[in-house]
């Protein structure tokens, strides 16, 4: 009769223990379904009409619906939050949650980073995507692991094209003598040592002071940079080259993406599938509108290269290649070619 009694307390008790451990939320604070309550903070350098921030919006807004608003994610463009010196070091303390830097911003950390600044590399956003894409592209981007940072996904911005405010470049030596600002890094600048030509890094968020009161030259970047921060009201000449590209890529803290439950990062990570989709295809409609609109308001004197003009700068930036071989790896410029079909 004991023994009974005993054995009836036992599966009596953990019955009820079974009950009440099926209404706890799931690990980090979670409802019954499992997603947890958190505000998670992108923060970027460029503006409102550029395809990053489209790309983050969309973002935010799929995370926030299929959660249920549970999660809160707050976008800061502009530099608002933090800028290009203080975005990395922010993320790796985890003061924010995601940022999207130019890749060539890491070329410390990584000299393959430098990919984006290879001379006439990828002819269009479609080959830089199949590189970074593949398992080179995402070996790259993983290498940042070590100081607490994950590369997830590349989003392109595009090719760049040169303004300045001195003379029409449409041959290598008009280069020289005049110096650029470029987002930094080795091969960038011999890009520019290269042609004759000095080149500075400066903020993007300074770029428009430093353009207006001389500070430099000129500089590169997208239809849609040069557009949105209307670089064309203190500058006078373009030059439509896409020679070198901006691609960012969207890095979160480690700590914070791993400290996630699965149905939260589930969300997480199809919000990001999502901005991904929005930022290429907004890279290309973006970029289109932009030049058109440089050439509606008729600010810079537009100069197009011809084919045989564009060979001419290839054939002066070749050697760059044999100089970085060794720095950059043989397998990551064959991976690159292959992407950009050559």
């Amino acid at each position: 009769m004991k023994k009974w009694t005993l054995s009836l307390f036992l599966l009596t008790s953990s019955a009820f223990l079974a009950a009440c451990g099926s209404d706890e939320p799931a690990s980090g604070g979670g409802g019954a379904d499992g997603v947890e309550e958190m505000t998670i903070k992108f923060s970027h350098v460029v503006a409102e009409n550029t395809p990053k921030h489209q790309g983050a919006l969309a973002m935010k807004e799929y995370i926030e619906s299929e959660s249920d608003g549970k999660i809160e994610v707050e976008i800061y463009p502009n530099s608002s939050l933090f800028g290009d010196q203080d975005e990395y070091q922010n993320l790796v303390s985890n003061n924010v949650q995601f940022i999207a830097p130019d890749l060539t911003k890491f070329v410390g950390n990584n000299p393959q980073f430098n990919v984006p600044a290879l001379p006439f590399m990828f002819d269009n956003d479609e080959e830089a995507i199949a590189f970074w894409d593949g398992e080179k592209g995402q070996e790259i981007l993983s290498s940042l692991e070590p100081d607490g940072v994950l590369g997830l996904k590349m989003w392109p911005n595009g090719g760049k094209h040169l303004t300045n405010n001195e003379r029409p470049i449409d041959s290598p030596d008009d280069l020289k003598g005049l110096k650029f600002r470029t987002q930094g890094g080795q091969v960038l600048e011999e890009v520019y040592s290269t042609l004759g030509a000095g080149s500075e890094s400066i903020p993007f968020s300074e770029l428009y002071t430093a353009l207006d009161q001389g500070v430099v030259d000129g500089q590169e970047n997208t239809f849609s940079n040069i557009e949105s921060r209307k670089f064309d009201e203190v500058q006078k000449y373009m030059t439509v080259m896409n020679h070198t590209r901006v691609d960012y890529a969207v890095f979160t803290n480690t700590e914070f993406w791993e400290g996630m439950n699965d149905a939260t990062r589930e969300i997480v990570e199809a919000g990001l599938e999502e901005g991904t989709k929005v930022a290429r295809e907004e890279a290309i409609t973006l970029n289109e509108k932009a030049y058109e609109l440089i050439k509606e308001r008729g600010e810079v004197e537009i100069i197009e290269l011809t084919p045989e003009q564009t060979e001419e700068f290839k054939t002066a930036l070749e050697p760059i290649y044999e100089e970085y071989e060794d720095e950059i790896g043989a397998d990551v410029y064959e991976a690159a070619r292959e992407a950009a079909g050559q």
